[in-house]
């Protein structure tokens, strides 16, 4: 390596240490600061914070690292296919920012599974949606890890388990610590790195591909070299080229897009981490609001992603396809000694062949880096790609914690002091949460150094998983008073068991020692997308169950009326 390479490198790796050693300083000072000291704090802030506080947070929770690195990176390998990807989480906001948010904000409950325990009436309904809660957040943290892991490996030049270590290590003070009031406090401040971090690279490359500042027109508009052509059609011949499908043009079938897109938006308003942040706030209507800031807020990046996606796609084929091997540029060389990049000269021509035929491609590019590589591929200075670094952290451990606070506060609060021990002591109750997070951490983090897939791909099973068993329960417990405790275990058991099923089989090949190929999916619909037909199936199941077994008692149904009332809704929380 020369004196330029070496200065270069040593540069961006001394611009990382700032940057992130600035952020994670940021995060513990505020968890020192905001740490909780009773059960309430613990698990809902002290049900204190604003507005736009929440709002915020909820963004940063909300916008994990698939979010932030993993879905431009599957839009930048599948095109149109990876828009599924932002319609499903854009649309599965929504949903539950409206429909079911302030129903469940207005019950009064700090987890889902308290939720589903006290309107079933049952321990053992609230037993199963533990277990659905956990299933759902270890998979979901699982990605989150993968991603932590990913960018201390290349920015910080540690091998990916180090990385995950580390990144454990972070997590754990704070939400030990702080609860979900420091979490809370330290997703504001990460949600403010992660958009700028996302924002910075992408307008610059805007700028120098199409001159012009605003990404989501400048994907979309002419190339600043004169020619008049358009990126979207330059990438489309460039893909054609290589015998890629057009980057315009979908190769999934309809009911697959379909499925997919509804998996993720119903997936998205039963995720337990994501609910539980409306009941930070003092009102229903603080809680609508936060939704509503929080919508906002996370459209900034989900507008942007394929933007980021097209930019990173067609610097990245100019790059190297067709490229000597020993000219290739230093992001190459670093990217290659993580394992993420891998070239292989089959016809030792030196010569770099990217193409769509597996027998005759020779480099296998992770789609996970396409967002951290995007700034060093376009040659931006090196503190915009030690941004990036810091921002997929943001990512990655805001919703991290917030999945480790669901798995303490589903073993603490939902099985310990509401089922085994009722009289446990307020201190009692929060070291018990405080060890559970311990122990979250240690098996988040095998999950990380053991990932399944790739980041988008684990968070999309984990909304399955949520699709499967959560939804149908809390919207029957919310819209229909007649639904009885048989049909919700029924369902909840039935959707996140056929859900398993499915994954196992068709995503991991556990069950015949090889993965089924798509020929063999059930009604043609992926794994990523069979938590809809899951979902279906829990409904029928809960409410063919319902029919056969008695009512609910007399005063769950009038709780059932009750939440649904709007006036004097505000009050009506405050009990």
């Amino acid at each position: 390596m020369n004196k330029t390479l070496l200065i270069e490198a040593v540069s961006v790796q001394n611009w990382t240490y700032i940057l992130v050693g600035v952020t994670f300083a940021i995060y513990i000072g505020i968890a020192i600061w905001s740490r909780a000291s009773s059960t309430k704090e613990f698990y809902v802030a002290g049900g204190g914070v604003s507005p736009w506080a929440n709002g915020m947070a909820t963004a940063a929770d909300w916008m994990s690292a698939a979010s932030f690195i993993g879905m431009a990176g599957i839009i930048s390998f599948a095109g149109y296919d990876g828009a599924v990807y932002l319609m499903g989480w854009t649309g599965g906001y929504v949903l539950l920012a409206l429909l079911l948010a302030p129903y469940l904000r207005k019950f009064g409950k700090f987890t889902v599974p308290d939720f589903i325990g006290d309107r079933y009436y049952s321990d053992t309904a609230r037993i199963v949606a533990v277990i659905c809660a956990l299933l759902v957040s270890f998979t979901y943290v699982a990605g989150q890890m993968r991603g932590v892991g990913i960018v201390f490996s290349r920015f910080l030049e540690v091998d990916i388990n180090t990385g995950v270590i580390i990144g454990m290590l972070i997590v754990l003070f704070y939400a030990v610590l702080g609860g979900m009031k420091g979490i809370t406090y330290t997703q504001v401040a990460q949600y403010c790195v992660l958009i700028f971090a996302f924002m910075v690279p992408a307008i610059f490359i805007s700028i120098q591909m199409t001159g012009n500042p605003v990404p989501q027109l400048g994907f979309g508009g002419e190339l600043a070299d004169g020619s008049g052509t358009y990126l979207l059609d330059k990438l489309d011949g460039l893909s054609t080229e290589l015998g890629f499908a057009e980057y315009t043009e979908g190769s999934k079938s309809l009911i697959d897009v379909f499925a997919i897109t509804l998996a993720l938006m119903v997936g998205t308003a039963g995720l337990p981490h994501v609910i539980v942040r409306f009941f930070t706030v003092k009102r229903v209507r603080d809680a609508r609001k936060s939704a509503g800031i929080a919508l906002l807020l996370i459209a900034v990046l989900y507008t942007t992603a394929p933007a980021v996606a097209v930019f990173a796609r067609t610097n990245m084929i100019e790059t190297v396809s067709n490229q000597p091997y020993s000219d290739v540029p230093q992001w190459f060389k670093k990217w290659e000694t993580t394992g993420l990049i891998t070239f292989t000269d089959k016809n030792n021509d030196g010569l770099i062949q990217y193409v769509a035929d597996e027998a005759q491609n020779e480099l296998v590019v992770d789609r996970d880096i396409m967002v951290l590589a995007n700034p060093e591929i376009a040659n931006l200075p090196n503190w915009v790609i030690a941004l990036v670094a810091a921002g997929g952290l943001a990512a990655a451990l805001s919703t991290a914690a917030g999945l480790l606070l669901v798995i303490s506060s589903s073993v603490s609060h939902d099985v310990i002091k509401k089922v085994y021990n009722p009289n446990i002591s307020e201190k009692g109750e929060l070291i018990a949460a405080r060890i559970s997070a311990v122990g979250a951490v240690c098996v988040a983090g095998y999950f990380g150094i053991n990932p399944p897939d790739f980041v988008a791909a684990v968070v999309a099973l984990a909304f399955g998983l949520a699709a499967a068993s959560f939804f149908p329960a809390i919207v029957l417990g919310i819209f229909y008073k007649r639904m009885n405790k048989e049909g919700a275990v029924a369902g909840m058991v039935v959707g996140i068991g056929i859900m398993l099923y499915y994954i196992v089989k068709y995503k991991f090949g556990w069950l015949d020692d090889t993965i089924p190929n798509k020929s063999e999916w059930w009604f043609g619909i992926s794994p990523e997308g069979f938590g809809a037909v899951a979902m279906v199936i829990n409904f029928i199941v809960s409410i063919t169950v319902m029919k056969f077994t008695k009512a609910p008692p007399e005063d769950v149904q009038e709780i059932v009326e009750n939440i649904r009332i709007p006036s004097g809704a505000g009050e009506a929380s405050n009990h």
